[in-house]
C-alpha cells in the first residue's frame, strides 16, 4: 500500500500540469505520444523476449493499450471540457468500476454498484448545477471513459501476473504493458493529431518529458507493482487518494478562485457513494465467507 500512496503523490502533479500548461495548447494526442514512447524506452532495456510465453505478452500488451494508450486518449480530452478539480473528482468512479469488471470476471454482480454510481452522477452535476451544459456532460462521460479503462487495465494486470507468472521480477516484462499503449497510440495521432499544436515552450517540453519518464514510466511501473500486492478492496481505495491529493495541490498552487463550498458538497455526494460501495462489498465478502 505504501507504493500505492507514494506513486499517488507523485501523480497529484500531473493532473495541474496538463490541465495549466498543455491542455488546448499541444495536440492531446501528440502528448501522449511523447508520454507512453519516453515510458516505452525507459523499459526496452529491462526486457527479456524469452522470459514470458508470447500470450502473456500479448495480454499485458492488451492491459497497456486500455490502462494508457486508449485511456489517456479520453483523459486528455476531458480537459477541453472541464476544469482540473472536476476531472479529478470524476475520476472517483474508477473504484467502482474496479469493483464491478473484478466481480463480473467472478461471475458475480454488486448491486451496490448501481447505487454507488447513481449517487457519483449526483454528486458530480451537484458540482456544476448552474452550468451543465453539453460541453459538461460530454467532459462527464469522456472522464468515465477514461476510468473504465484504467480499471480495466489495473484489473487486468493483476489477474495476468498472480495467474501466469507470478514469480517473474515484473521489470523485466513491464516493457510490453508499453508497447500495447505505444501500439494505440502511433495510428490515433497518426489519424487524429494536429501536427501544428506541437509544443512551443521549453516549459512545455520539460513538462512532457517528466510526464513520460516519471510520471508514466516509473510511475505505472511501480502503481501496478503495488496492485499486485494488495487485494482488490484496497486497491479500490488507493485509486481515489489521488482525488484530495490533486485538488489540494491544484487549488494552492493553480486554481485559489475554485467554488471550495460547491467541490465541497459535491465532493462529500461522491464520498458516501463510495462509502455506499464499500459497505456492500463487504456484505458481498462475509457472505461468500459463510458460504465457503
Amino acid at each position: 500500500m505504501l507504493i500505492l500512496v507514494a506513486v499517488t503523490f507523485l501523480w497529484a502533479f500531473s493532473f495541474s500540469l496538463i490541465g495549466v500548461y498543455l491542455a488546448g495548447q499541444v495536440d492531446a494526442w501528440f502528448s501522449v505520444l511523447m508520454r507512453v514512447s519516453l515510458a516505452t524506452i525507459v523499459f526496452l532495456p529491462f526486457l527479456k523476449l524469452r522470459q514470458i510465453e508470447l500470450k502473456v505478452a500479448l495480454q499485458l500488451m492488451v492491459c497497456g493499450a486500455f490502462q494508457l494508450g486508449i485511456m489517456y486518449g479520453f483523459y486528455y480530452q476531458s480537459f477541453l471540457y472541464l476544469s482540473v478539480p472536476e476531472v479529478l473528482l470524476f475520476t472517483v468512479m474508477t473504484p467502482i468500476y474496479i469493483t464491478l469488471l473484478n466481480d463480473l470476471l467472478d461471475r458475480r454482480l454488486n448491486i451496490g454498484f448501481i447505487i454507488s454510481a447513481l449517487l457519483a452522477v449526483v454528486g458530480a452535476i451537484s458540482i456544476r448545477y448552474q452550468g451543465i451544459d453539453e460541453g459538461f456532460i460530454k467532459g462527464l462521460l469522456i472522464v468515465q471513459g477514461a476510468n473504465l479503462c484504467f480499471a480495466a487495465g489495473q484489473v487486468g494486470y493483476k489477474r495476468i501476473i498472480a495467474k501466469e507468472r507470478p514469480d517473474l521480477p515484473q521489470r523485466t516484462v513491464f516493457g510490453w504493458f508499453f508497447i500495447g499503449a505505444l501500439a494505440v497510440v502511433i495510428p490515433c495521432y497518426l489519424a487524429l493529431g494536429n501536427p501544428e499544436k506541437l509544443p512551443t515552450t521549453t516549459l512545455q517540453w520539460s513538462i512532457l518529458t517528466y510526464l513520460g519518464v516519471v510520471a508514466s514510466g516509473l510511475g505505472y511501473f511501480a502503481w501496478n507493482k503495488g496492485a499486485t500486492l494488495v487485494n482488490v478492496g484496497a486497491l479500490a481505495v488507493a485509486n481515489n487518494l489521488l482525488i484530495p491529493a490533486g485538488i489540494l495541490v491544484n487549488v494552492i498552487f493553480w486554481n485559489r478562485d475554485a467554488d471550495i463550498v460547491r467541490l465541497g458538497i459535491g465532493a462529500s455526494i461522491i464520498l458516501l457513494a463510495l462509502l455506499v460501495n464499500d459497505k456492500f462489498n463487504q456484505k458481498v465478502q462475509k457472505s461468500q465467507a459463510v458460504t465457503h
